[in-house]
């Protein structure tokens, strides 16, 4: 066991702040590595404030961050993929029972048994709780240690890890591609990848937003057109037309109108979170025999599955990179949605 240095939130109220915690020296199956960037997530602030307590209460202090690159210092006897020097990644999982049919399918996101990169019960007793990636090292299992592309810049890559694989995984079980028609429900930190991935398979790409402002943004990242949700007539012309919606809306909204707009058999997806119970029409799905579905991350081969598309087509996530010290600050700001697209921390800056 060693002592490594972090960020953590004593309590539900109080600010993240300096702190140290103990990690497990490495197995034989292990990796550990050095953290060079960390990715915040919405989630990192709801777990931080306990707000998701009748679900998953935060076990404190805690260590928010599951948008992990860096480079590894160590490796076990056991471990073959990785060496000291190479680049890799950890997203939101770190270990699963591995014997479940689920895992056996490659889909330790659907494992019931499933241990997140922070607080989780600590199989390994090293702490009450597994410890995120706002620290300067983090050891992991191999099974759920991730390869790097060399090509991609590494603050870009690291919210690749939560908000990439959320938004590549249910455009790619769909088979997107070329002459789909696809719209991407809201431009933020997910909606953002999902614009990227979805004009990468070569699909038709519209964004539905309620900002005029976002237009411009929308055709940088890869949109073909833009639709304002908030003008009928615009909802209206585009009744009817599209194979697949991604819905990364958050905020509570009313999913009938984006349900009309697809197909006969279109379906639509949320990877958006609303705390507020859904309100849905049948018909809007028995007409047309629409689908709607959720999807949340991936599991292990299909997240480097997702890794190695971004290298081969130069996707990362738009990142506005803080030091440690700012996290605080960058959390007020992800309430008011202030950032384009993603914060990342430099794990640099905790030396400081």
């Amino acid at each position: 066991m060693y002592t490594a240095k972090a960020y953590s939130a004593a309590s539900a109220s109080a600010p993240l702040a300096s702190d140290s915690i103990p990690r497990r020296a490495p197995t034989d199956r292990d990796v550990q590595i050095e953290i060079l960037y960390c990715g915040i997530c919405h989630s990192d602030l709801h777990q931080a404030r306990d707000e998701w307590n009748a679900v998953m209460p935060t076990v404190y202090p805690c260590v928010p961050g599951h948008e992990i690159v860096g480079r590894v210092t160590k490796v076990g006897s056991s471990v073959k993929k990785f060496k000291p020097g190479d680049l890799a990644a950890v997203g939101c999982l770190v270990d699963s029972d591995r014997d479940c049919p689920q895992c056996k399918k490659d889909l330790e996101n659907m494992c019931h048994n499933m241990t997140l990169t922070y607080n989780s019960p600590d199989k390994h007793g090293t702490a009450p709780v597994t410890y995120g990636g706002y620290s300067e090292s983090i050891v992991v299992d191999k099974h759920f240690v991730l390869k790097v592309p060399e090509n991609l810049e590494l603050s870009g890559v690291a919210p690749l890890l939560c908000a990439g694989i959320t938004t590549y995984s249910p455009l790619k079980r769909f088979g997107v591609k070329k002459n789909h028609k696809v719209a991407v429900v809201g431009l933020g930190g997910l909606g953002h990848m999902g614009v990227k991935f979805s004009a990468a398979f070569g699909a038709h790409t519209v964004v539905i937003t309620t900002s005029e402002h976002k237009k411009e943004d929308a055709f940088r990242l890869g949109a073909n057109e833009v639709i304002i949700s908030k003008n009928p007539a615009e909802m209206e012309k585009h009744a009817g037309t599209f194979d697949f919606i991604l819905d990364t809306v958050s905020a509570s909204h009313d999913l009938n109108p984006y349900l009309n707009l697809l197909k006969g058999d279109g379906t639509m997806t949320l990877v958006g979170a609303p705390e507020e119970p859904i309100s849905l029409s049948a018909f809007s799905l028995l007409m047309g025999r629409r689908t709607l579905s959720g999807s949340i991350i991936g599991g292990i081969a299909e997240t480097q599955e997702m890794l190695n598309f971004c290298g081969k087509h130069d996707i990362i996530s738009d990142v506005e990179v803080i030091p440690i010290q700012k996290v605080n600050e960058a959390y007020d700001r992800l309430l008011k949605s202030d950032v384009k697209y993603r914060f990342c921390i430099d794990m640099a800056t905790l030396k400081d």
